[in-house]
């Protein structure tokens, strides 16, 4: 039997299930606060951006609550809420049963460690209740069952009732040692107040006055106020949904998958990780040079696997991630896309190398917490790759042009002259970030940020699987981009083996096979 926890530790609660399950009605009839906050949202009837509100329970206690989108197109939005709860409200129609966002959700809760929560049994006025709830309770043995409905308000209180009693088992973050951490999921401006942003803070705490940094962007900044839910505070915990309004740098400076900590935190960017991965079952194994998009936290990095035996992996990153041991991750393919497992950290800044047995033994022996984390020795694994060469401040700079342009990055010649360098030196500072992964080449004078380039990838591959091929003017018109960033993008996935050309269309590879 799980032990009670004490109720006053903060605790953040997700939602899950599958588009129309009506998780956002039911937040809304639980909390009072419709957390579909964008017009777009409220005139579709989906959600698209993770929303926010607080609930209070029948104890007392308050949690906080992050709703994600259903819609499997948002899968990594709905990653990047999950990354820091404590518990799940999943949710899943009568009328509709287990659907495949449900499988994929619960997924991810499985390999983020996320292993409380309640299954509400939804619309449950018009639909077959009695058989969804046998099916649930087939897929999830164990875990508690409430038929609702958010429209004629039944069951909500053995709802409540049953959150309750989930959070009186899971173990809170508060109080944990460690450094701040917050996994930034917003970043805008208020009139008269200036650059906010938000996440859930994983460790630590983070009070007015403190000192931080923003990773992996290396800016610093002063916390000037914090709040909790609209209610300003001294100091947040971990496990609590934090406001900070940021004095010393500007809101488009920042943005999601970006992490808060403290200015002498021993914490890093990194581009390689040692993992041990865990695939869902029917998953396909991972061989060298698979790429995959890696997520943690709020952040996410398309990567190359390299295995490294006995299930653990070097992951080689194309834009950098924020993690520290211990910290788990969501593996999920390209195409078509879908979670496929996920993993752990085991050592958050390898050195690039090959399998061993040796290397083996060392995983081993850090993940059974029998080496210091500050061992950072490696055995002598055969080299794969020399290192990249270091980035100057003009390298440096054409990176943060081509994040700032975003899915429609100016042309290599372009770039050159907005950084008042010659062509020969802007292609060589490219080279070099190509090395570092911090731009991706998609032709022959366009290079790409590769995080806007992972979501056109993405919305590439969605709209092949929807219409069974993507041309340069369906791409175009999808996007809202030109002919020719539609065409480069095309050209890339084709290069990258993610599509192949079948006449004028593209289609993805395992279509064809």
């Amino acid at each position: 039997m799980a032990t009670p926890q004490r109720r006053d530790q903060p605790l953040t609660l997700g939602t899950a299930g599958h588009i129309d399950h009506g998780k956002t009605a039911l937040v809304d009839a639980l909390t009072g606060k419709n957390t579909d906050r964008l017009p777009e949202e409220r005139s579709r009837g989906i959600s698209i951006e993770l929303g926010y509100a607080p609930l209070m329970l029948p104890s007392g206690r308050r949690v906080s609550v992050v709703d994600v989108p259903g819609h499997e197109r948002f899968v990594r939005t709905m990653v990047a809420g999950t990354s820091g709860i404590d518990l799940y409200l999943l949710c899943v129609a009568a009328d509709d049963g287990v659907m495949p966002q449900t499988r994929e959700h619960l997924a991810v809760l499985r390999q983020l460690g996320v292993s409380t929560g309640v299954v509400a049994v939804t619309k449950s006025d018009v639909g077959e209740p009695e058989l969804v709830e046998e099916e649930v309770r087939e897929l999830l043995p164990g875990v508690e069952v409430v038929r609702v409905s958010a429209l004629a308000r039944t069951g909500l209180d053995e709802l409540l009732a049953a959150l309750d009693r989930a959070a009186a088992v899971v173990q809170g973050r508060a109080g944990t040692d460690g450094a701040p951490r917050l996994h930034l999921d917003r970043s805008f401006t208020l009139k008269g107040i200036g650059t906010v942003v938000t996440g859930t803070l994983w460790s630590g705490s983070i009070g007015q006055g403190d000192s931080v940094r923003v990773l992996p962007r290396g800016l610093s900044a002063r916390v000037r106020s914090v709040q909790v839910h609209d209610q300003p505070l001294e100091r947040a915990e971990a496990g609590q949904r934090v406001a900070l309004n940021l004095v010393g740098v500007g809101w488009r400076e920042l943005g999601r998958g970006d992490v808060v900590s403290s200015a002498g935190a021993d914490l890093a960017p990194t581009y390689l990780i040692d993992a041990a991965l865990s695939l869902e079952p029917g998953a396909r194994p991972l061989e060298r040079g698979s790429r995959v998009h890696i997520h943690h936290g709020t952040r996410e990095a398309p990567a190359r696997v390299v295995p490294l035996g006995e299930g653990y992996a070097q992951l080689r990153l194309e834009a950098p991630l924020v993690p520290l041991p211990g910290d788990r991750l969501i593996v999920r393919q390209l195409a078509p896309p879908d979670t496929i497992g996920g993993g752990v950290v085991i050592d958050a800044h390898p050195r690039k190398h090959g399998p061993s047995p040796e290397l083996v033994e060392r995983l081993r022996a850090l993940e059974r917490g029998e080496l210091p984390p500050a061992d950072k020795v490696a055995p002598q694994a055969p080299a794969v790759e020399e290192e990249p060469p270091p980035l100057d401040e003009a390298a440096l700079q054409l990176a943060s042009l081509l994040r700032s342009d975003g899915r429609e990055p100016r042309t290599d010649n372009e770039l050159a002259d907005a950084a008042g360098l010659s062509a020969s030196e802007a292609a060589e500072r490219l080279r070099r970030l190509a090395a570092a992964g911090q731009v991706v080449r998609v032709a022959r004078n366009l290079h790409f940020h590769p995080e806007p380039l992972a979501e056109l990838e993405a919305s590439v591959i969605a709209l092949c699987e929807r219409d069974g091929g993507a041309t340069i003017a369906t791409v175009r018109d999808e996007l809202g981009t030109s002919r020719k960033y539609a065409q480069a993008l095309l050209e890339h996935l084709d290069g990258e083996k993610v599509t192949r050309r079948v006449g004028d269309a593209h289609v993805l590879r395992r279509a064809v096979r």
